[in-house]
């Protein structure tokens, strides 16, 4: 396979705090000979594991760059054994258009792994991440929220996997990130995604779901700043005193049962709000015809048992749009994990 166009201005290879970018070629009307510039920051102190941290994967969601940006500011080459990579806005075009999708092609980058050197420009960008950053890294955590058409409650998220020690693996460092709710998650579409590619390859994956209406806030962005620390002092990278993690609800979404599609073009009005525990049957959302007045409106009910999730953000919803998605609880025992201050590491 041809190699990849992409070419980073840092060594991965370094000890100390590089800040650079992934560099790849793009022509276009106003630079002939122009390249789009992704951010990273790579931090390196001797052997030890290598944690991978991603935001930006879809360019309307906050939390992770916002938190990604800061510790790329802030972390330093003696908190560190083993190797941090930070790229706070992984699909670039996407982020600085504030968009899910690029504007350059319109590729959904968590939809095109393992990628193509020679595709578009967000099919390189996955390719890069498939072939030259997933390798390097140990722990993985990509940071998502609900971008402009969904809201969801704050969530740590790992998947279903054949491979169980893989993931208790995963499970454990979900837990250890220690948002207010963890998720073993049912993807209805999960081709494609960093998730599968990085857990086809063995890695410890968490991904998370931190909030959305295309904004953050502050409640959101602590909730990643602390648990990015977690993350890291779970994977070995940073070092910290061992405390009782924060209280997280333990959801689950073990069938399609958990999703609400739309099947109507309409005006929402949800009547049950993120978080409540719901009944199957129970109406949890209306749809009005914006055509004509005079006309009843479409009711949706819960699928099942649980607590509301997420929910869809605008106020106005189409036909297949996910209207709301319904988890089971499951309440587990938590055990003690590092704290999430980080400290310098010796020698």
């Amino acid at each position: 396979m041809q190699n990849s166009p992409i070419h980073p201005t840092v060594d991965f290879s370094l000890d100390g705090v590089q800040h650079g970018f992934l560099r790849l070629p793009h022509s276009r009307d106003d630079s002939a000979w122009g390249a789009i510039m992704i951010p990273i920051t790579v931090v390196r102190h001797g052997p030890g594991p290598t944690a991978l941290l991603t935001g930006g994967n879809h360019g309307d969601e906050y939390e992770g760059p916002v938190a990604l940006v800061k510790l790329a500011r802030n972390l330093k080459m003696d908190q560190v054994r083993g190797c941090v990579i930070i790229i706070p806005f992984l699909n670039y075009p996407a982020f600085v258009a504030a968009r899910r999708t690029s504007p350059i092609d319109s590729g959904n980058l968590n939809r095109l792994f393992p990628g193509n050197p020679e595709g578009t420009v967000t099919e390189k960008i996955a390719d890069y991440v498939q072939r030259h950053l997933l390798p390097m890294a140990d722990y993985v955590l990509d940071l998502h929220s609900g971008g402009k058409t969904l809201d969801f409650l704050p969530f740590a998220a790992i998947h279903l996997l054949d491979d169980k020690v893989q993931q208790a693996a995963c499970e454990a460092a979900m837990r250890a990130f220690g948002a207010p709710y963890s998720m073993k998650i049912l993807e209805l579409d999960s081709v494609g995604m960093l998730d599968t590619a990085a857990e086809h390859m063995g890695k410890v994956f968490v991904s998370t779901e931190l909030g959305g209406g295309g904004t953050a806030t502050r409640d959101s962005i602590a909730i990643a700043d602390a648990g990015i620390r977690r993350f890291l002092i779970h994977a070995g990278v940073c070092r910290g005193r061992k405390t009782v993690p924060p209280q997280t609800t333990l959801l689950d979404m073990p069938d399609g049962a958990c999703y609400t599609l739309c099947e109507h073009d309409g005006l929402l009005e949800m009547v049950r709000n993120l978080g409540d525990i719901v009944q199957q049957g129970e109406l949890i959302a209306r749809v009005y015809d914006i055509s004509r007045t005079g006309v009843p409106e479409k009711r949706y009910h819960a699928g099942r048992d649980g607590i509301l999730a997420a929910r869809h953000f605008p106020g106005l919803i189409k036909s297949g749009d996910t209207l709301a998605v319904i988890a089971s609880m499951a309440d587990n025992p938590q055990q003690p994990q590092e704290s999430d201050s980080l400290k310098p590491l010796a020698p």
